[in-house]
């Protein structure tokens, strides 16, 4: 090994950021542990069961799965397939619509199946969403190949031809919001709201969302929705199973409280992580480098001493910690075909939804009122997630990143009330927009978790449950950096960081970490093995 790569490392946190960082460290023969406060992996992307209603299963964090090149590349790194480790199911439709007052609307994947739903809504709009596609579909090519799997330590993805050639381009739709920039091609309302819900995924609203992310319309109506069979717990699992045949050691019941560090030269550097164990004991654990898949709030303000923070508090003090969410698993007695696996609730003005999301209280808007919320129906794809004869149903009201709005009770005996009142308004919502009227009655079983449970369990900054959001100056470069500017051998990954959120973006990022420690400033993926590249 080449005297300048580390020979250990320690990873902080098992979630998908933090073993995927451990899986492609392994694998290039380092001695890695991560280390993990709670006592089971996946971190934020986690499950649910329950001893005293068995049968039922709840993923408690991500259930799209978009982006499969992401997911594909990964693997293939480490040697394997995404066919190997996961099995995928196509949904059709990809999603239904309930849009406040409206018929409910199925919306497939495939630009021509796609292009004709457009049409019978909005006439000439058929082509238009052709245009749009294609226009997506440019932007995602560019931003694999220039923006995403890169360090941004180089202007090197800024200056290819590729991005000059699209410069006027690239600066309107990082200029332009994603809602002027649908709104100016399309009238009706439910194809604005199609085209603009993905900012959501961003954590961040429409209006503040660049339109540079109409890219993500790419990754659902061309690519495709699947569903990993099993949930995304399964997806965890193929991760984890990567990482342990790789050679990491994962040490769970065992929170960080301390990066430690010493003087190397004229700067600082890390040497490894101070722990407490689950039975109270303090240990240090020594490592080359430390890379934090942990929240980047909590390693720059609570891991590391004032004098070393390249993120102090003063930093966040100006940024968005995008969404909060309760979150409602619930299990439901007899069949919902009202409902299909993915289903999205949209206000018919949904900008008062987004005010009291991130502006505050709306007057006569109260969080416990109806609202866009997204409903998953899992046990409509996977007959392991729910009893014979009984529904699986996971249901996302976006609130603010606010802990004061209290826990849930999946972990604890009760919920706040305010978290139990968004609670029952969603399902009064669901009841009646879906026309199921009996919905409350047919519950069997309810768990919530709040934005204090984030805040608790994965040390969320301000309780946010899927990280900053992505507006102009919290995107690409602007994000931030994958490694520390104060302490030498500290890096960064998770959705914290760059390049973003979602699970797909943890996995770029731990890519981000290798090429970092590599002294890699090129753009795009890594080489695979057999590539003519590696």
């Amino acid at each position: 090994m080449a005297d300048n790569i580390p020979r250990t490392a320690v990873v902080i946190g098992a979630g998908v950021a933090g073993l995927a960082t451990a899986a492609l460290l392994a694998r290039d023969g380092i001695q890695v542990t991560v280390v993990e406060r709670t006592d089971t992996v996946g971190g934020r992307a986690g499950d649910l069961s329950l001893a005293e209603h068995p049968g039922f299963r709840w993923d408690t964090g991500p259930s799209w799965y978009l982006m499969p090149d992401a997911f594909d590349h990964f693997f293939r790194l480490l040697g394997t397939t995404t066919e190997e480790q996961i099995d995928l199911v196509d949904l059709s439709p990809a999603y239904r619509v309930f849009s406040e007052g409206e018929t409910p609307v199925d919306v497939p994947s495939g630009v021509d199946a796609a292009a004709e739903l457009f049409e019978s809504l909005e006439p000439g709009a058929g082509e238009k969403l052709r245009e749009y596609l294609d226009s997506a579909g440019d932007t995602y090519r560019i931003a694999i190949e220039r923006f995403l799997y890169t360090t941004f330590s180089s202007p090197g993805p800024l200056l290819h031809r590729d991005v000059r050639q699209r410069l006027g381009k690239l600066a309107r739709l990082l200029t332009q919001p994603l809602d002027s920039f649908v709104n100016e091609r399309f009238r009706d309302n439910r194809l604005r709201q199609m085209l603009t819900y993905p900012a959501v995924f961003l954590s961040s609203r429409p209006e503040n969302t660049p339109s540079m992310y109409h890219l993500m319309s790419h990754t659902d109506l061309v690519q495709g929705v699947r569903y990993p069979v099993g949930g995304f717990t399964a997806v965890i699992q193929a991760i984890h199973r990567q990482a342990v045949e790789h050679g990491a050691t994962i040490e769970l019941d065992t929170e960080v409280t301390a990066i430690t560090t010493a003087k190397d030269g004229r700067r600082e550097k890390a040497t490894g992580v101070r722990v407490r164990r689950a039975d109270g004991r303090v240990e240090e654990i020594a490592a080359d480098i430390v890379v934090s898949g942990a929240d980047l709030h909590h390693t720059e303000t609570h891991l590391l001493p004032a004098r070393l923070r390249t993120y102090p508090e003063k930093y966040f003090a100006s940024r968005d910690p995008g969404l909060g969410t309760v979150l409602v698993m619930a299990g439901v007695r007899g069949r919902l075909p009202q409902l299909t696996h993915h289903n999205l609730l949209f206000s018919r003005d949904w900008s008062e939804d987004f005010e009291a999301v991130f502006d505050g209280p709306v007057p006569n808007r109260p969080l416990d009122a109806s609202h866009s919320i997204y409903v998953s129906m899992p046990s409509a794809s996977d007959p392991d997630v729910a009893p014979e004869g009984h529904e699986n149903l996971f249901i996302l009201v976006p609130v603010p990143a606010a802990e004061e709005i209290g826990h849930g009770d999946a972990y604890r005996d009760t919920a706040s009330e305010r978290v139990a009142a968004i609670a029952d308004a969603a399902i009064d919502q669901i009841a009646e927009w879906a026309d199921v009227p009996d919905l409350a009655e047919r519950i069997v079983v309810r768990r919530t978790l709040g934005p204090a449970d984030f805040a608790e369990r994965f040390h969320a900054w301000r309780g946010g449950s899927i990280g900053p959001g992505h507006s102009l100056r919290q995107s690409a470069f602007l994000r931030g950096r994958n490694v520390s500017g104060k302490v030498g051998g500290l890096y960064y990954a998770g959705a914290t960081t760059v390049p973003g959120v979602g699970v797909p973006m943890c996995l770029i990022s731990a890519e981000n970490v290798i090429k970092r420690l590599h002294g890699d400033t090129s753009p795009g993926p890594l080489p695979e093995p057999g590539d003519a590249r590696a």
